[in-house]
């Protein structure tokens, strides 16, 4: 079973930037698609980015590409979103998730999910 442990998130101003770190627990995700949604509210979630088990195929949402960075270290079991150029809508709760087919596609099923950590831009 995997758990999966979100950190770095907080009150930023906008332009800011934040790093968001998810570390596995229980067992290995280098073998795993990896996955950040984010979820603000009365909104539906939203697919933020993903990577693939390799780390060499990246995905992002239409409202984050060329702000948002993907990465991964399997030899610490953990992922990372780097977010530049803030904005106000940016503001939720970032949820990272495991998907055990290895894509880390927006379409893909996620299997593990973290418990979130908020993410604040203020204008």
């Amino acid at each position: 079973q995997v758990q999966l442990v979100e950190s770095g998130g907080g009150l930023v101003q906008a332009g800011g930037s934040l790093k968001l770190s998810c570390t596995a627990s229980g067992r290995t995700i280098s073998d795993y698609g990896m996955g950040w949604f984010r979820q603000a509210p009365g909104k539906e979630r939203e697919f933020v980015g993903g990577i693939n088990w390799g780390g060499a195929g990246r995905y992002y949402g239409d409202s984050v590409k060329g702000r948002f960075t993907i990465s991964r270290n399997n030899a610490v079991n953990t992922v990372y979103l780097q977010m530049n150029s803030l904005k106000p809508e940016d503001t939720a709760a970032y949820y990272c998730a495991a998907d055990p087919s290895g894509r880390g596609l927006a379409g893909s099923f996620y299997e593990h999910w973290g418990q979130g950590t908020q993410v604040t831009v203020s204008s």
